[in-house]
């Protein structure tokens, strides 16, 4: 069972662990163990989220979220099995903790009258000097 916060909790049965052979580094042991996880969580189909966490979830997880409603977190990050399995989990329960904060909704503002004033009378006088910049100009004949 993964502890999320005080009101959600992940079952065994929602996640799915399966161990591939890790690319990159590990010398002899490198094509004999799989110590790479891959992580899937039924997002989806969990009782234990709310359906505004789960749009949230759906949202941030992004490329893994899948088109079944699962969520997959592949870890390969150190050479030994348990300590990948701890990295994928701990990377769910942020995930679904991040899921879980409500956005503040952004109230827009409008500008003062006074700093629209300020504005224009800055582009004015910004005009004012590029136009003095400019030589006199000679009658065409």
């Amino acid at each position: 069972m993964l502890r999320i916060d005080d009101r959600i909790t992940i079952e065994d049965w929602e996640l799915t662990e399966q161990f591939t052979r890790a690319s990159g580094p590990g010398g002899q042991n490198v094509n004999k163990v799989s110590t790479a996880v891959e992580l899937r969580f039924e997002a989806e189909r969990s009782p234990n989220l709310p359906d505004p966490v789960k749009r949230r979830l759906r949202r941030l997880a992004g490329r893994r979220w899948t088109n079944d409603g699962a969520v997959v977190i592949f870890v390969q990050d150190t050479r030994h099995q348990p300590r990948n399995r701890e990295i994928a989990r701990e990377r769910l329960a942020e995930l679904i903790r991040a899921a879980v904060h409500v956005p503040k909704r952004r109230v827009p503002t409008k500008p003062t009258k006074g700093s629209v004033r300020r504005r224009l009378e800055a582009k004015k006088q910004r005009g004012e000097v590029k136009a003095l910049r400019k030589g006199p100009t000679s009658p065409k004949n």
